[in-house]
């Protein structure tokens, strides 16, 4: 790897010790390269060495003030030092520099919360022997299929304006502002990395569900990693690890969920394709034929269930009245 002078984070999160030494070998040659100072400090961060951490990507920062990276290695590590304004101030200047990201924008939110979590801890203090209880985490889950990890989060009604999510090869970041009550953010470093284009989420009246694609047909043994590559076992579709220690219902959990999908309230294109959806999917193989031809010989302007009337001719286009039909 060192030879190479290439430290992508794939390889700093596949053995952050063996990067973290060819890091150092290689900054020996070269003690004022930045991005390598900026690697050098992810691997201090996956191995919880957050005051090394920090003096690395200060360092870049000196180096390079114009380079995002620097600024978002040096917010983690002060983050988990729990020097929560300093943390805030470079996500603050890494996000005037790349607007595009998005995550910059979850870790100043995170920062913030700690911030006045702890105003309000000194304020009380001053008052009252002992501060109240913190309120209750929201809760959320996993389980898995064969191509794909699902994580769901336990809150109803969020507004559909009020979730954001960021997926990255190892990990999840998420931050939900429900109508009523307090924000909930949450940041897993995953077992195995996911496919982050093929990754999506959906927000229910009664949950957020989030569905991370596979790029390997794996059984995962737990959700969440430290940076180091597990046993790779085949997936078996009848065992659903959790993060809860009690036995679940998988089979009974999926077939709840694909119910209140069902339920879900939709409205306008999205209700009317689900009916197409649910008429192609209970027909017949006429119904289907019928659809499939009328659908494809006409553009997309007839979709019809008639095999007799439709299997006998080619359907015409039939576009709206206000609307003119264009090749091009």
């Amino acid at each position: 790897m060192a030879s190479a002078r290439s430290f992508p984070d794939s390889v700093v999160d596949e053995d952050p010790q063996r990067a973290l030494q060819e890091l150092t070998e290689a900054l020996q040659d070269d003690a004022d390269n930045p991005e390598w100072l900026c690697q050098r400090a992810y691997a201090h961060i996956l191995l919880k060495n957050y005051s090394c951490a920090a003096d690395d990507a200060k360092k870049a920062q000196q180096l390079n003030p114009s380079l995002p990276l620097a600024f978002m290695r040096t917010g983690i590590a002060e983050y988990h030092l729990n020097h929560y304004e300093s943390s805030h101030t470079a996500f603050t200047q890494g996000l005037q520099l790349d607007g595009s990201d998005k995550s910059s924008e979850i870790w100043i939110q995170r920062c913030e919360e700690m911030m006045g979590k702890r105003s309000h801890d000194d304020s009380d203090s001053t008052r009252q022997q002992a501060a109240p209880p913190p309120p209750p985490p929201v809760k959320y889950d996993w389980y898995q299929t064969e191509s794909q990890v699902i994580v769901t989060i336990m809150v109803k009604n969020v507004p559909k304006d009020g979730v954001l999510v960021r997926f990255a090869e190892r990990e999840l970041s998420v931050a939900v502002r429900p109508a009523s009550g307090e924000d909930f953010s949450l940041s897993i470093h995953l077992l195995h990395p996911i496919v982050t284009q093929q990754s999506t989420f959906k927000i229910l009246t009664t949950k957020v569900e989030i569905k991370m694609k596979k790029t390997e047909a794996t059984r995962w043994e737990k959700l969440e990693g430290e940076g180091q590559e597990p046993n790779i076992k085949h997936f078996n579709p009848h065992q659903h690890p959790s993060s809860s220690h009690d036995t679940c219902k998988w089979d009974k959990i999926v077939v709840d969920i694909s119910e209140e999908e069902k339920k879900e309230k939709l409205e306008g294109d999205a209700a009317l394709n689900k009916l197409f959806q649910q008429i192609y999917s209970d027909g017949s193989d006429e119904v289907k034929r019928a659809m499939n031809k009328s659908f494809m010989e006409s553009g997309g302007t007839v979709l019809s269930t008639n095999w007799k009337d439709v299997g006998k001719r080619t359907v015409e286009m039939s576009p709206p009245d206000d609307v003119e039909f264009k090749k091009y």
